[in-house]
């Protein structure tokens, strides 16, 4: 019997939003192409406010999805930081590349204050902010660092990947992200950041881009199957009792 690998999604599923139904297609494109199962269900956000832990640790693997502003920010971060501090694959994509960023600079680098545009425009430490052209519905170059794992997934050092989104890294504190460990490993054109990978994790990447976008079954996207990879080495790891920690 073929393995099977829950995925757990943090968001608030809306079958209107092509994301989200992308993301539940392209999870079975690259574990078909795997040889395994895949077993997917969505964490409405406010469910996660008081049992994050619990819910998560239900998962082989935490998927932060696209499709922001979330029903509840501190849902979305707590599921974000269990993942990180337990050491469970993660991937976030658009919405999930941004939370992730939050995430890291509230609980990580120490900035409580760090805060995401869509929630609050107006607030003094922005760490997600408007884009100064909206990159919603268009294709653009990402440039990848050849010392990252991000590459190794790839095999190349630029790829195009689509997008959906109006809200990135703001370009005044990428330096202090990316040199707090949460390390920017993709850029477009302008060294903005648009994929972010954490050191000492098996696997957590964030990508501003939705690359499930251009997933199909007869070319999965090659960041989609290295993150199933990682999501089944780590339940082998669990059941065997030893930790997967690979990067």
């Amino acid at each position: 019997m073929a393995e099977t690998v829950r995925v757990g999604i943090i968001g608030d599923f809306d079958p209107s939003f092509r994301p989200h139904t992308a993301t539940d297609e392209a999870l079975g494109h690259a574990a078909g192409a795997l040889g395994f199962s895949v077993e997917v269900a969505w964490l409405p956000t406010p469910s996660l406010e008081q049992n994050a832990v619990g819910i998560a640790q239900q998962f082989n693997a935490l998927w932060c999805a696209s499709g922001s502003p979330y029903q509840s920010l501190s849902g979305a971060l707590k599921a974000i930081r269990f993942t990180r501090e337990a050491g469970y694959p993660f991937i976030g994509t658009c919405g999930g590349f941004q939370h992730a960023a939050i995430e890291y600079a509230r609980n990580v680098l120490g900035f409580a204050d760090a805060q995401h545009a869509e929630y609050d425009p107006y607030a003094s430490n922005l760490f997600i902010s408007k884009l100064a052209c909206s990159l919603a519905g268009q294709q653009m170059r990402v440039r990848i660092l050849p010392d990252s794992h991000v590459y190794c997934f790839y095999a190349t050092q630029e790829v195009e990947e689509q997008y959906y989104c109006n809200f990135g890294l703001n370009p005044e504190h990428q330096s202090l992200i990316h040199d707090g460990g949460l390390r920017v490993v993709g850029v477009d054109q302008d060294s903005e950041a648009r994929i972010l990978e954490l050191l000492g994790h098996c696997f957590y990447v964030a990508t501003l881009f939705v690359p499930q976008l251009t997933s199909s079954k007869e070319t999965p996207h090659p960041l989609i199957e290295a993150y199933l990879k990682a999501a089944l080495a780590f339940k082998e790891s669990e059941q065997s009792g030893n930790a997967a920690r690979v990067v």
